[in-house]
Formats: structure tokens, sequence, C-alpha cells
């Protein structure tokens, strides 16, 4: 029997690969695909609300030939959830693990601080855009990145998957593959126009997997992402990372909310044929 199809995009400066645990835990139920790495295709620049970046999701969905399950984390799960409002034909449905929606006064805020061009003042972009990017050998890398408290709540050989997908060759050594300035882009232009996604009818079904110490969740609030999923709201303890803090449970919960939404893609496919009639 075929296993169903399902599409997975990474959050911002972690390639998919970091999450193969999570994925290969999938892989026992769906046909896993997935976005290597989005916003380094000249094809795709990163542009204001994310939209050349939904269009090169889209893009690697179609190559399949039919519609997919869709799950990201974070900036993916975003991604998903608006190439899904934009082309519903390809997608089964979504699951958004944490990826909050911004909507509200928040968006509103977030609008005028990017027009003023203060983005990187209140974003991770503070961060990104002067993030070490070469080493001189893995080794240093990988000492590098257990020097950190957010990569030691990592499992046990995340963090030795995220080196093999995440280095390059540099003449100095080696060098983190996701761009910093593609990283800070992104975060720069993280969507205000989210709220749109809740005042009508969403074409599919859609879920949300968050976590309990998400700082990123505290500043987005829940509310406008209650507001689009419904009952299809999952909380689990851990931070932002948790597919790679906790990748087996992570690809549990995963499983168990596709399986309530699959039971409503019919029906969410039928209400809404019915109002457009």
């Amino acid at each position: 029997m075929t296993k169903p199809l399902l599409h997975f995009c990474h959050g911002n400066s972690f390639p998919s690969g970091t999450y193969r645990q999570m994925l290969d835990a999938l892989g026992a139920h769906y046909e896993v695909r997935q976005t290597d790495m989005v916003g380094h295709d000249p094809r795709y620049p990163v542009d204001d609300n994310w939209s050349n970046l939904v269009d090169e999701l889209i893009a690697d969905i179609e190559r399949h030939g039919q519609p997919a399950i869709l799950v990201g984390h974070s900036l993916g799960g975003m991604l998903g959830t608006m190439a899904a409002a934009r082309r519903p034909d390809l997608a089964r449905c979504v699951v958004m693990l944490d990826s909050p929606v911004v909507a509200g006064w928040r968006a509103l805020a977030w609008r005028f601080v990017k027009l003023l061009g203060k983005g990187t003042r209140f974003s991770p972009a503070r961060f990104s855009e002067r993030r070490r990017n070469v080493w001189p050998n893995r080794a240093a890398a990988h000492a590098h990145f257990m020097s950190k408290d957010i990569f030691k709540a990592w499992a046990p050989g995340v963090l030795d998957d995220y080196l093999d997908v995440g280095l390059k060759p540099h003449p100095e050594g080696v060098q983190l593959r996701f761009d910093r300035g593609v990283e800070t882009a992104i975060y720069n232009s993280l969507p205000h126009h989210l709220g749109d996604l809740i005042g009508r009818g969403f074409p599919v079904p859609v879920g949300f997997i968050g976590a309990t110490r998400s700082e990123e969740l505290r500043q987005a609030g829940l509310g406008s992402t209650r507001k689009l999923v419904g009952e299809n709201f999952v909380m689990t303890e851990g931070s932002h990372l948790y597919p790679l803090e906790h990748p087996a449970r992570a690809a549990r919960l995963t499983h168990e909310m596709i399986t309530r939404l699959l039971k409503h893609e019919v029906k969410t496919r039928a209400m809404l044929a019915k109002r457009q009639a």
C-alpha cells in the first residue's frame, strides 16, 4: 500500500536535514519529501511577506504531481500555510510546528517597524546578522555549538545531523551553508498580513503543535492561531526548537495531528465549495 505523501519545510537557518530523526520516524507512516533550504535559490529571493519563498515551496510541491500533507517548523509552517491558502489543490492539510500566526495589533506594529526599517532591532535578526559562520574545522564548529545551552538541549545526534547538512567547505575551514544574510532577511520580512487567513474559511484543515516554553509564542500570542486552527491545537513541553529537542515525540504528535486533520479533509473542501457556489 502506498504511503501518503508528506512534504516538510524547515525553520529559519536550519536545513531540513537537521530534522532527520523526526522525519525518519514520520517515514514509518508517510513518503517524506522535503525542501532543503529556502531563500537561497536566486529565482526566489527573500521579499517582504515571504511571497517569493511561498512560490519556491509551491514549485517544490508541484514536482510531486499530487497534493501533499504539508508539515513545517516555524518559518516552514508559515510558508506551508500560505502555500495552502494560495494553492489548496496542492495541500491535503497543514501542520504548523510552533509557527504562530502574527495578526491584529501585533501585525500592525510589525508592519510599522518594517516601514521604518527597524526590523533588526525587534527580531532575531539582531543576532543572525553577526552570527559566527566560519570555523577551522568541523570539530571546532561542534565545540562552538555545544557551548551554547540552546544546542545542548537537542536530542543526541541532532547536532551531528545539523553539521552534516549545514556545513560546506571554506578557504579557512568550514562555513555554514545557510547564508546569514538570507537568515537575517527572512527575519526582517516576517509577514504582517497573516490575519487575512483568519477572516475567511481556510480551504484545507490546519493543525498547530506549540511548545510550552516557546519565546516565539509568547511574543506572537496565540489568539490568532487558535482562530485559524480551532480544535486542532496541541501544546507540548519544550522550547521553540522542540522538534530538535524531542524528535520522536514531535513525530508522534505530528502523526496524531495528521490523522485527525485528514478525517476533516473532505468535509473542509465541501464546505469551501459550498461557500464559493
